[in-house]
């Protein structure tokens, strides 16, 4: 399999607070939700984590929404018109630069008590929810968000993240 190549960016020292090796942890996760939506070719993006206050103005000035949430991202393909990048699938030195993610772990960690689920499971639901946007999935329509959160879930219980309520 091509590889995903993640850039972190830590401004909060969460990749070091010796819980594990979230890094490791991280890629593997997202490897195999490259995997299960199927792309072939080879990804890089970045993660940053970032505290609420930093959160908080990136979503008030790009979104419009004046609070702190736990993940945002920025597609480099956002946007009605899609980049057709199927010309490059034969160069195999071609990367897809995805774009980036930034995640508040302190709303992570919030969100994961009000919804009983825990820090791991709403980590990898807020890692693979980001990808997936990254990756031209949306849940604004229905239809979309059935499919979405529908491989969400797939991808976390493959993972070992099921959801259950602690």
């Amino acid at each position: 399999m091509a590889p995903l190549t993640i850039t972190f960016n830590d401004e909060v020292g969460f990749l070091t607070s010796g819980q594990r090796d979230w890094k490791s942890w991280i890629q593997q996760l997202l490897l195999q939700a490259k995997e299960k939506i199927g792309k072939q070719n080879s990804l890089e993006m970045s993660i940053n984590f970032v505290d609420q206050t930093r959160i908080h103005e990136i979503n008030k000035k790009y979104r419009g929404k004046d609070r702190a949430t736990d993940v945002i991202s920025f597609a480099i393909e956002d946007g009605d018109e899609q980049l057709d990048l199927s010309s490059f699938a034969a160069d195999p030195d071609f990367v897809e630069d995805i774009g980036d993610l930034f995640i508040c772990p302190d709303v992570v960690k919030v969100h994961g008590q009000e919804y009983e689920t825990g820090f791991d499971r709403e980590f990898g639901y807020t890692c693979v929810h980001g990808f997936l946007h990254l990756n031209g999935y949306d849940h604004i329509k229905p239809d979309e968000a059935k499919v979405m959160f529908g491989l969400q879930g797939e991808i976390l219980t493959e993972y070992g993240l099921p959801l259950h309520r602690n």
